[in-house]
């Protein structure tokens, strides 16, 4: 029941993964084609630079404000999510979903003045509706903060510190609507590199704010007024970019036209089923707020397993995605069940080694990393905890994101959407059961549940329905898949068992890294190359498949996948 239940949306709208649209690019001729696909490289690259960045970020947050010993971290992290409930059901999913291919379908047919105006009218609307909501939740935070964060009232400082935190950055949210906007044009228009970046900022900002800062409490408002402040340079740098980019977007007064009225329509679906999921998360955030420290060790178990998920939903986004898409328009049966099964076995063969290294050496990535400062090694004990039921539930997360379009690309949107709901009932109410029963590693438990609950009846309907069972072949390759990633995980499992005789040779470190740090950076560098080599030798996948997989074909359109700006 944590962040990863993003992963389950209906619709291809989640904060790790913004919608495929179809772009004036998208009908160029091939020269056009390759400028998007180098352009959507790029946007992978800083795709990645901002996980590392956010990584970074965490790793400097953490060791100033600690986790379960100060009441300055689960007041900061509070006041970091609490924007974000909102923000990922307009800011994003459901608002890019409906915005951008109307905008980039105006662009092509009428012209930059009508769908700039189109723009600024949704600018408009979007401003005010998010300004609303902001001043609302500014004015009744202390009795939202009764509901959200409720096992605070048993400490009043840690409390009224929530609330303070909280009203410092809810400001982002009417923020990360302009930039929505103004990132969603630049998406239309075929310009990554900025679209790409402007998450960055928010960790730049962030690291410049804290890093001056000693005491927990002053380095928890420098964060706060430091995600204040990068929300502004985050709607401004898009603005400068779309600008750039020729698009002639004003502030109008407020106007209900058929046009806009027409695109909130759209943006409902999407809507509901992001708000199924922000409920999941509140009440995650609920189960949380009675243990101290518990939110901070979500956080820290999301930055990890959200790193896999990034470099996969790259791979798929740049190179499997566009042949799905071109196999199900072509209505060529025997490409589309290559298609998925090449889909399928290379998200395996990407995900299950992730799975793997995060299962058999958690402790030693959170204890490695993250204990230093205030944060304690109980700290990162019980973020490996979590960390550890996150990760047998990566492969999952995966697999929805490639089985989705399989629906999507028939014009069902329904079934995943059904899916996904009754995912979301699933892991909440098994989420609150195992909280009480097993403790906080419940929520991770429920939620890779709940995932692979997600995949198997994805998996069931598109079997009887005749659309996609995997080939023999193929079965016979994710099986394959399998033996590789349990000899890596194996592997990484004895050397954190061995982890003194790792660290042993090293001494105390070079420069501001220690021993642990450096061992576990190179246990992570030396289980990358060994398991190629495991993969190869098992026969998951041959050298030339790979190559393969990654070869564009004619016709296929680069796919650009982000990720959470945070």
């Amino acid at each position: 029941m944590s962040e990863s239940i993003r992963q389950v949306d209906a619709a291809p709208d989640t904060a790790d993964q913004h919608p495929v649209t179809e772009t004036p690019a998208a009908a160029e001729p091939p020269p056009k084609r390759q400028g998007l696909l180098r352009s959507s490289a790029i946007f992978s690259g800083l795709t990645l630079v901002s996980r590392f960045m956010g990584l970074a970020r965490d790793l400097v947050i953490t060791a100033k404000l600690g986790a379960s010993q100060t009441i300055a971290a689960d007041a900061y992290y509070t006041a970091l999510a609490f924007p974000n409930l909102f923000r990922r059901m307009f800011a994003e999913g459901a608002f890019a979903a409906a915005f951008v291919p109307d905008y980039a379908k105006r662009l092509a047919s009428d012209g930059k003045e009508a769908a700039d105006r189109f723009a600024s009218d949704t600018l408009a609307t979007m401003a005010a509706a998010s300004i609303a909501i902001t001043i609302a939740c500014q004015l009744a935070m202390p009795w939202l903060m009764m509901a959200y964060s409720y096992g605070f009232l048993a400490d009043p400082a840690k409390f009224k510190l929530a609330v303070i935190l909280t009203q410092i950055t809810m400001p982002y949210l009417p923020c990360m609507v302009i930039a929505a906007l103004f990132a969603g044009t630049l998406q239309a228009r075929g310009r990554f590199i900025i679209y790409g970046f402007y998450p960055t900022v928010l960790n730049v900002v962030m690291l410049i704010a804290i890093l001056p800062q000693h005491d927990p409490v002053q380095a928890a408002y420098a964060a706060s007024w430091g995600v204040a402040v990068a929300g502004i340079s985050q709607a401004g740098l898009c603005w400068w970019g779309a600008r750039r980019s020729g698009a002639r977007i004003h502030i109008r007064h407020l106007k209900l036209t058929p046009e806009i009225k027409a695109m909130i329509r759209r943006m409902v679906p999407g809507v509901i089923a992001s708000s199924a999921t922000q409920i999941n998360l509140f009440i995650s955030a609920m189960l949380a707020s009675q243990v101290a420290g518990m939110r901070v060790w979500l956080n820290i178990a999301e930055r990890f397993y959200q790193l896999p998920l990034s470099l996969v939903g790259v791979a798929i986004g740049v190179a499997l995605l566009p042949r799905l898409s071109t196999s199900f328009q072509t209505a060529d049966t025997a490409d589309t069940q290559a298609a998925m099964d090449q889909a399928v076995v290379f998200g395996l063969a990407l995900s299950l080694p992730a799975a793997a290294a995060l299962m058999g050496m958690a402790g030693y990535l959170t204890d490695g990393f993250f204990t230093r400062g205030a944060f304690t090694s109980e700290d990162a004990a019980n973020a490996a905890k979590l960390l550890f039921h996150y990760g047998w539930g990566v492969p999952a997360f995966v697999l929805i994101k490639i089985l989705q379009p399989a629906f999507f690309a028939r014009g069902d949107t329904r079934t995943p959407m059904n899916f996904s709901l009754l995912s979301v009932g699933v892991n909440i109410a098994l989420g609150v059961a195992l909280f009480f029963t097993l403790g906080f590693q419940g929520i991770a438990i429920a939620t890779s549940i709940a995932s692979w609950i997600t995949v198997a009846q994805m998996v069931a309907r598109l079997h009887a329905k005749g659309h996609w069972t995997p080939s023999v072949r193929a079965s016979g390759k994710m099986i394959r898949v399998m033996l590789a990633s349990l000899g890596l995980g194996l592997s990484v499992a004895a050397a954190s068992h061995v982890r003194p005789l790792l660290e042993a040779p090293l001494g105390d470190g070079v420069g501001f890294l220690g021993a642990k740090e450096i061992a576990v950076l190179l246990l992570c560098v030396v289980g990358g190359l060994l398991y190629p080599a495991l993969l190869f030798a098992f026969g998951g996948v041959t050298p030339s498949e790979a190559r393969a997989a990654f070869r564009r074909r004619k016709g296929d359109v680069a796919t650009p996948v982000t990720g959470d700006p945070l």
